[in-house]
């Protein structure tokens, strides 16, 4: 038998919003910049170098792609004690957040591939 669980605050409406501010001021660093964007615009169909990504692709990240990843990766670095993102924030992160940003069209499906394909291998080459 499951037992009833009342949740409990861990955090109030204030310290969150401390917490948010904070996320926005810590600084980046420029290679970090440079991947989020460049890895964001290697996902655009119509833009992208990769021929994997032009020929599955139906439609990719847009601008807002590019801000939520800044934003995640700045939050996972502070969580983690960081003061700074690092690149690999943004491998880490890359999956979550470009996932429901981007459609693969039907010749991918037909060829059983997935985002997370697609994804990992624009990863790549900053790992």
């Amino acid at each position: 038998m499951l037992e009833e669980r009342t949740p409990t605050p861990v955090i109030d409406a204030g310290e969150l919003m401390v917490a948010q501010q904070l996320v926005r001021r810590l600084p980046v660093g420029e290679s970090v910049v440079d991947a989020i964007l460049a890895l964001v615009r290697s996902g655009r169909p119509d833009t992208t170098d990769r021929e994997d990504v032009a020929n599955w692709v139906a439609w990719g990240p847009g601008p807002r792609a590019s801000q939520a990843l800044m934003l995640a990766t700045r939050a996972r670095a502070l969580l983690q004690g960081r003061i700074s993102p690092s690149i690999d924030d943004v491998i880490a992160l890359a999956p979550a957040v470009l996932r429901h940003r981007m459609a693969l069209n039907f010749a991918a499906r037909a060829e059983g591939r997935t985002l997370d394909d697609v994804i990992d291998s624009l990863c790549s080459p900053f790992k």
